[in-house]
């Protein structure tokens, strides 16, 4: 690992990702078995101790090149997880040592989540260990207290989606009204009646029509459309509000 670095202070990164159907996030693998259910191999959000010499959204950006090779997305800084506690079990404390090479009595870390289109990042092997996507639903239990930190970042991650224009950041740039719906189903955790969603979209402004199809699909292939964030930023400007995306219930 780096040479120098703060024992103390980490960051820990939500990296979501969306392939079509579900919302799926970014885990290392630990390589030790779950004491609790032997049979389960034990995870954890990508993450890393700070350099000494280094500023934390440095060190978050870092994470993020090091997993995906990815520079220019979506990151945001959600929280602070510093319970004196967080870390304390013997296998986790052995884990840090081995490999950062540095002993820990506690650790405060900083939280980002990132929104990646899945088909463009390179995953790649990390000091901490192999690097790969997982189902958000089907996660159980987490190392270390992660598993409460992504609780966390998909809470906000929903809040954000029915204000803010992030569905965009996990969808290829041409997407069909289906890929969008399924999107919102995957993050919402609930069936959306297929009229009333096109009704609402097809609505924005900023939601443009392409003169293009879906291409090598068992169905009838669906229109596609671009999200032009020019359009949507002259809109708020113009409201001088907030939109509201959607709003189903």
């Amino acid at each position: 690992m780096h040479s120098a670095v703060n024992p103390s202070i980490s960051v820990d990164c939500v990296i979501f990702g969306f392939d079509g159907k579900d919302l799926m996030v970014l885990l290392i693998d630990l390589n030790r078995k779950n004491a609790a259910n032997p049979s389960c191999r034990e995870h954890k959000l990508p993450g890393s101790l700070i350099l000494e010499n280094e500023e934390i959204d440095a060190a978050a950006n870092r994470t993020l090149l090091e997993l995906t090779g990815l520079s220019d997305v979506y990151l945001r800084q959600f929280g602070v997880f510093s319970d004196p506690e967080r870390i304390r079990k013997p296998e986790d404390l052995q884990w840090i040592a081995d490999t950062y090479g540095v002993k820990v009595s506690r650790i405060v870390t900083i939280t980002y989540y990132a929104l990646v289109k899945i088909d463009k990042s390179i995953l790649q092997p990390t000091v901490e260990g192999e690097v790969g996507w997982h189902r958000v639903q089907d996660i159980r239990n987490l190392a270390f207290d992660h598993k409460r930190i992504l609780v966390n970042a998909l809470e906000l991650l929903t809040r954000q989606l029915l204000n803010e224009p992030i569905a965009f950041e996990l969808l290829q740039k041409r997407f069909s009204v289906r890929q969008l719906q399924n999107l919102y189903e995957a993050i919402l955790g609930f069936e959306i009646d297929n009229r009333n969603f096109r009704k609402k979209v097809l609505k924005f402004p900023f939601l443009k029509l392409l003169d293009e199809k879906e291409k090598l699909v068992s169905h009838k292939p669906a229109r596609l459309y671009k999200f032009d964030k020019v359009a949507y930023e002259k809109e708020i400007k113009k409201s001088k509000l907030q939109l509201n995306f959607i709003r189903f219930f």
